[in-house]
């Protein structure tokens, strides 16, 4: 089992008294970053959205900074049970500290594939998912029949540059959903492994459609 969140470091938009009844927006970082990494969007993002930032619970080797979802070291590297429990400590937290709202994820490579595989795990849970220079585990889950019936709306942005993403991974992802989720998104001529002031643009568009089919405004 993955080491659970630790709810005393995750940053929040708007206090408690400000979060009953709004949609939450759960942001997930990549490897070797933490909780302020992704926090920086929160003024590009609609401010419709409570948005809380959360902290992966491992340590990378020394001396890699930061902290990671799951290993990417030698043989073991992005083993996809090492996923699935990242996943699962995700939404143990969820159950514990989300209220009664709809819930999406944004997630950043590590933490994009951990959002992709937290739907995946419950289909029925997340209103969408933004996937930032991440994948979809390959193997199959029990669950992955309901994710297909539900077919909830996944933006999925990545560089035509991003050289860190294995290339089957990718190829993977880019089989592998068209079949289970409502997909859309880009890929960005000329981006690494980051995020460019289009793609967050187009994530902007993205959330805005979402939280009109939430709340019909």
């Amino acid at each position: 089992m993955a080491s659970d969140l630790d709810p005393a470091v995750v940053l929040w938009s708007s206090p408690v008294a400000d979060r009953a009844g709004r949609p939450l927006l759960v942001l997930l970082h990549g490897y070797g970053a933490d909780e302020r990494d992704l926090f920086g969007l929160v003024p590009y993002l609609p401010d419709q959205f409570v948005i809380a930032a959360v902290r992966a619970p491992l340590a990378p080797p020394f001396p890699s900074p930061g902290y990671s979802w799951y290993p990417i070291e030698g043989l073991e590297g992005r083993d996809p049970a090492h996923l699935t429990a990242a996943a699962e400590s995700l939404l143990r937290w969820l159950d514990a500290e989300a209220g009664e709202g709809p819930v999406g994820l944004l997630g950043f490579s590590q933490g994009a594939a951990i959002a992709l595989q937290a739907l995946r795990l419950r289909p029925g849970d997340f209103a969408f998912v933004v996937n930032l220079s991440g994948y979809a585990a390959p193997g199959d889950l029990s669950t992955d029949a309901a994710l297909a019936e539900r077919r909830p709306p996944v933006f999925w942005g990545r560089g035509a540059r991003d050289e860190v993403i294995p290339a089957p991974l990718v190829e993977h992802s880019v089989q592998w959903l068209p079949g289970h989720v409502e997909l859309s998104g880009r890929v960005y001529p000329g981006l690494t492994h980051s995020v460019s002031e289009d793609e967050l643009h187009d994530v902007r568009v993205f959330l805005d459609k979402q939280l009109q089919a939430l709340t019909g405004a």
